[in-house]
């Protein structure tokens, strides 16, 4: 994401799913369930923690009357307050029946927490893992995971050891697409220290600019979908020296550690309670990983976003609120039955 601000990088990696959310397939129902959403959602409330020494950002709305637990888990940039839309939306259109938590990745935060340090992808399951256990130990309701991107990733890893009983991956990253060339040249420039001390450099200095300057370049690098208040974070949050040294190391670390193709053993046996979504035009999720997977386990959920939206959809409102009816839709009719699991 922030490769695309840094011209001429971005022009190399402007990707082909940028394109504006089209009316296929919207009607006058969901038109006006939109408007509900936007004026009468319940806020999300911002909580910083320590969680195993480290500084973590958290994102949460807590029910009431909770019958589970849903825990978000972002992707790269780990930012968790790019999701606020998509949160509070999916809050809502659960009916306030359950608490709705994201974790941020650490040191993925508008301060150095963490003094420059930086962490690899599995840190950031193991600091995941670790939140269950400090905050979601005792919970006496069923667990939910909701992972977009990397997140989706991390959400199996986290899967195969916790009591969640059902995991929802969107534009899931699960393997190394050997056919993206922009992966090939992002995973090239985050194996050079020296080249991601200058990406992060100038991240910097850009993010150092008056702040109608810095806004400007973002919206005009990103599109004109994305909203302001998602411009407001990248400027922020995601143009610094540590932020963007740890997009970048996580990122080398992922080309590390994922595989060609998915844990197919592992799905195969939670089929009933594993679902993704992809998008139409996305290579961190392209179609071939989606046939592969209707291929190798033809029972399990899986469906394509037809709609138009980025792999980044939660930075535009239209786009975190039709995602969130997506999840809704499917943790309201599926795990039902696996409440009693």
């Amino acid at each position: 994401m922030i490769l695309r601000i840094l011209s001429p990088i971005s022009r190399i990696l402007r990707s082909k799913s940028r394109s504006t959310i089209s009316a296929r397939g919207s009607n006058p129902q969901m038109a006006s369930e939109n408007i509900r959403l936007i004026q009468k959602r319940k806020r999300v409330n911002f909580r910083l923690i320590n969680v195993s020494g480290f500084q973590t950002d958290l994102l949460e709305i807590q029910s009431h009357d909770a019958t589970m637990n849903v825990l978000f888990i972002p992707g790269n940039p780990g930012v968790v307050s790019f999701y606020t839309d998509f949160l509070e939306s999916l809050y809502e259109l659960l009916g306030g029946t359950a608490s709705v938590t994201a974790i941020g990745h650490i040191a993925h935060t508008d301060k150095n927490w963490e003094s420059g340090r930086l962490f690899s992808l599995q840190e950031q399951i193991n600091h995941t893992i670790s939140f269950i256990e400090q905050e979601l130990q005792d919970v006496k309701v069923p667990i939910v995971l909701v992972g977009h991107s990397i997140g989706a990733y991390i959400a199996l890893e986290i899967f195969k050891r916790s009591k969640a009983i059902y995991c929802i991956g969107l534009y899931p990253f699960l393997a190394v697409n050997t056919a993206s060339s922009t992966q090939s040249f992002i995973k090239r420039i985050s194996a050079s220290r020296a080249i991601c001390a200058a990406i992060s450099s100038l991240g910097a200095f850009l993010g150092m600019l008056p702040t109608e300057i810095s806004r400007f370049l973002v919206k005009k690098s990103m599109g004109k979908s994305w909203s302001s208040y998602a411009v407001e974070l990248m400027s922020t949050h995601v143009l610094q020296y540590h932020t963007l040294q740890n997009m970048l190391f996580m990122a080398m670390t992922e080309f590390q550690a994922l595989p060609e193709k998915p844990d197919w053993d592992f799905i195969r046996s939670k089929k009933e309670q594993v679902t993704f979504l992809f998008g139409n035009d996305d290579h961190w999720g392209p179609l071939h990983l989606y046939k592969e997977i209707c291929k190798e386990v033809p029972d399990v959920r899986v469906e394509v976003e037809r709609e138009g939206l980025t792999h980044a959809f939660s930075c535009s409102e239209a786009g975190s609120i039709w995602v969130a009816q997506h999840v809704s839709y499917l943790i309201n009719n599926n795990t039902q039955n696996l409440k009693t699991i």
